[in-house]
Order: structure tokens, then sequence, then C-alpha cells
């Protein structure tokens, strides 16, 4: 049996009363002894101040998480919060570990965690939960999700890269047991009856605009050239000024389609001096692209419609949902960046136990069929596990 738990807490000055706030929680809520493991989120204030960590040296499991810029869970949100999402079992076993330091090698390190993580298992688990450090110059979202499919080929892997409220994402760290870190990998393997789902919302393809291109020269997640130029050259023409930050694209590319019909969506960050540009996940040479529309009520639209369809699965017992920061950033424009949380609040209320927040890049299975796994990274989408 699992059963989920979230509480939060605002308060960001006395590490001893925020304890005392997230464990009156606990308790009021029920939450059982067991096998255990704790999910956390917070502002990185919450780092500065030593509640994150005063708070994981004096709770009984192991958490790990990340920072993020605004966050909630079924009572509460908001910016400056940490959140907490606890699942205990007692036919469910939670092992938590961390790599070492990642540079431009990705893989090593989380093969060498696992290894440590997993010692003992005869099995595999049938989940994996990883937050991935954010360092958009080093390497792209997807090498996480390759090195997982090395390490583990079928086995779902669900989680997020960091994130922060700076629009270049530059104070974003992982968490694990009250460590901060920018370069980490903290994650969880899970193992016995655990019966994960995945929830997957990006935008419309109604609201694709008349922009088309082709990559015609890439390397993983940088694109060199659009149409035989450079790929800031090919927006300017276009008139889509430097000045616009993070806009999505859908690619549409014929090996993906074949595999799971699931559309890959990217964002443009930035321009190298060359002019290339830099995106949030790899992108095949030879693929062609669309330009999305980005507008709040677009992003409203598919997280409701999404989030609304966790009622219509049976033996729900908790969700954790990872929305990317850029999704946010529109939201922010409008003045509703809290929205999109508290559409989540108000259809699930206190029937699900949930916790959301936002991402640097989202890690989520496009497809789980027969014991073979489509683990992805994603870019403006919201994703959902449900446990």
């Amino acid at each position: 049996m699992l059963k989920c738990v979230s509480v939060s807490t605002y308060e960001i000055d006395s590490p001893e009363i925020a304890l005392e706030e997230i464990k009156k929680q606990l308790n009021e809520k029920e939450t059982p002894s067991g096998n255990a493991v704790g999910i956390i989120m917070c502002h990185t204030e919450f780092i500065e101040t030593g509640v994150l960590k005063f708070i994981s040296e004096n709770l009984p499991f192991d958490t790990v998480g990340i920072t993020t810029a605004s966050q909630a869970v079924n009572d509460e949100a908001g910016e400056m919060i940490l959140t907490l999402f606890v699942m205990v079992s007692d036919d469910i076993r939670f092992k938590a570990g961390i790599t070492e330091g990642m540079d431009s090698n990705i893989y090593d390190p989380a093969k060498a965690a696992y290894a440590k993580a997993a010692q003992g298992e005869t099995e595999p688990p049938g989940l994996i939960l990883a937050f991935a450090p954010y360092n958009v110059n080093l390497y792209s979202g997807d090498a996480f999700v390759r090195a997982w499919r090395k390490i583990v080929p079928d086995v779902p892997v669900f989680g997020t890269v960091a994130a922060d409220d700076t629009l270049d994402l530059s104070e974003c760290e992982t968490i694990y047991n009250g460590k901060s870190t920018k370069n980490e990998m903290p994650f969880v393997l899970c193992y016995g009856s655990i019966n994960p789902r995945f929830l997957i919302a990006t935008l419309p393809e109604s609201t694709i605009l008349t922009l088309r291109g082709k990559v015609t020269k890439s390397k993983d997640n940088i694109i060199y050239e659009v149409n035989g130029i450079s790929t800031r050259e090919f927006f300017m023409n276009a008139q889509i000024p430097d000045s616009l930050k993070a806009f999505p694209l859908m690619i549409s590319s014929t090996e993906s389609e074949a595999s799971d019909k699931v559309p890959i969506v990217r964002e443009l960050f930035s321009y190298n001096e060359d002019g290339a540009g830099t995106l949030g996940g790899d992108v095949k040479e030879g693929s062609t692209f669309t330009l999305l529309s980005s507008e709040p009520e677009n992003i409203k639209m598919t997280s409701k419609s999404e989030i609304e369809r966790i009622g219509t699965f049976p033996d729900v017992n908790g969700a954790i949902m990872f929305s990317c920061a850029s999704r946010r950033v529109a939201l922010l424009g409008a003045g509703e960046d809290l929205e999109e949380l508290k559409i989540a609040k108000d259809i699930l209320g206190q029937d699900v136990p949930f916790m959301m927040g936002y991402s640097g890049g989202e890690i989520c299975p496009t497809s789980v069929k027969d014991g073979v796994t489509t683990n992805r990274f994603h870019n403006y989408t919201l994703v959902i596990l449900l446990v």
C-alpha cells in the first residue's frame, strides 16, 4: 500500500519554526510509518537561510529535489515557499542516491551512483525519479535521458531539471538530504509494487504559426543553420527579435513520429557568437519545425485538460507535476504567474495529494508498453506522474 502526503511552509527565517510546521502537518495528515522518501522543492532563499538543511536533517527519511520559481501542493500555491511530497509504503522500497559532479560527462557519474544506490537489488527498479542540474552551456537535457537509457534501458524515468526565478536560471540547484549543489544529480530508485502512469501536455498543434524552417546543420541541442543560413539570421529575417527569449518550436522528426506520436517541442534560448541557436533539447539535422504560439490561454487550457484526466485513472495515491519554467514566464507576462498552479489546486482539491513546481526541462516517458519504455526529454511541457 502506498500513501502520499503533501505539506508546505512559508517560514523562511527560522529553521526551527519551519520544521515544527512541517512536522505538525505530517502528523495532522496521519503520515504512517514504513519505507518513505520525500520530494522537496523550495525557493533558493530557503537554502541561504539554512531552513532547507535543517528540515531535511531532522526528517526520518531521505529527501531529494530542486529549487524552483513557484510551486503548489494541495493547500498552498506561492513563490517564497518550501513544499514536501512524502511517499510512504509497506511494499515499495525507496533508495535515494546522488551522482558526483557532472561536467560534459553525464553517463559515468550516473552509472556509478546508480550502481551504489542499487546495491543488493537483483531486479531493476520499477521507476526512477531524477533531479538534474541545469547548465545549458555544457549539455542538453537529453544527455540525462541518454545516460539513464544506457544504464537501465526500459525503466521509466520521470523528473526535472532544476529551476529558479531568475531569467537565466543562474541560481538553481539540486537538493539531496539538505545538501544543495549546482552540478550533481540526486535520484530515487523505486522497487516493488509501484504503478507509475504518465500524462503530458504540450502546446496544442492548433497554435502552429506560419513560420517554418528546416534544420540544415545541427549537433545535439545546437542548431547551426536553418534553410542554409545561420539560425540567428533565419529568425531575424522572420522578424523575430533577439530580445524574444525561449520561444517554442514544434519539431517534426520522422524517427520520433514513428515511435510514439508525441510532439517534440524545443525552446530556443539564445544565440552563440557565430549565430548558432542553443535549444533546451536535441534537434536532429534534417528535422523541420514550426513556431508555436505561447499565449497564456493556450497554456492554461492544456494544463486544465491534462490535470482533469487524473480523475479518470483508478488507484491514484498521489501526483507529481513539473511544468516548464517558460510556461510560467509566459503567464507572468500576463500577470497570471500562479494560475497554472491554482488550476491544479482547484481541480485536485484535497482528493489527490500532489506537488507541482516549475522546471528547467521535463523528463517523462511518452510510452510504457509491453516492457518497453520510451523515455524522453521535453521543453515547454507539463509532465505528470501518477502513483
